[in-house]
């Protein structure tokens, strides 16, 4: 049998009378490539959609829809939580003492709570403030507050200040008291970021100890002098005179 797709003449002459259809025309690649990319990259009709109008609109979609919409809203739902966190969060807010059972204590327990007691005539307390605004902002989804430590403890010492607390679920999780244990007077941001990140109040993307260097310089140095002790021993021991 003759194929109807030939290049001939009597092929030709029929499909001018209709006998044959018209031939098919090879399709161009890229415009096969063109058509293909255009069809993925049609937005389905539901990703324009709220969560209401998702709702509303679920018996119009057939099973497969029915499945990635739920994906869908579950992902929008998420973007919305987390929409929602950034916005009730991601600013170091002023608490009174009054405030602190119910801004703390009794905060969400999925939300870690970072809370610095400080006294504004402490300079290293204004730096801790400066920092703690900062990760509030890279933070959001932790919550950073602040309060006079007067409006919450009495007579509470200065060698004690800053003092940050961090809480989870209503329990103290770790608690920094003083200068040193904050960090010391010359405290870097990415020095306290690292340390809520140990403890697991936020996620940092710092790949090591910022003061890793300061340790390992320390460290060495407490070694030299070690070194030195045990060689100046030595020769004392070597000089003394002998008694027989």
């Amino acid at each position: 049998m003759q194929d109807p797709n030939e290049d001939t003449e009597w092929n030709d002459v029929l499909r001018k009378f209709g006998i044959l259809p018209p031939k098919e025309e090879p399709k161009d690649e890229i415009e096969e490539m063109v058509l293909r990319l255009q069809k993925e990259a049609e937005v389905k009709p539901y990703e324009r959609m709220s969560l209401e109008e998702l709702k509303e609109a679920e018996d119009d979609f057939d099973e497969a829809d029915r499945k990635a919409i739920e994906m869908y809203r579950q992902q929008r739902l998420q973007e919305w939580k987390c929409l929602q966190r950034r916005q009730k969060y991601g600013e170091l807010r002023e608490i009174s003492g009054e405030q602190y059972v119910k801004e703390v204590t009794n905060a969400p327990e999925d939300v870690w709570v970072i809370i610095h007691l400080y006294r504004s005539s402490i300079p290293v307390c204004l730096l801790v403030n400066e920092h703690l605004s900062h990760l509030a902002r890279k933070f959001p989804e932790a919550k950073f507050v602040k309060a006079a430590v007067n409006s919450c403890i009495q007579r509470y010492h200065d060698r004690c200040l800053p003092t940050i607390l961090v809480y989870k679920s209503g329990e103290i999780k770790a608690r920094f008291i003083g200068v040193a244990e904050c960090g010391g007077a010359y405290l870097k941001v990415e020095e306290l970021e690292w340390k809520l990140a140990e403890v697991g109040a936020i996620e940092s993307d710092l790949e090591e100890n910022p003061k890793k260097d300061i340790i390992n310089m320390m460290t060495l140095s407490m070694q030299n002098i070690s070194v030195h002790e045990n060689m100046d021993t030595k020769s004392s021991d070597v000089l003394k005179p002998r008694i027989t």
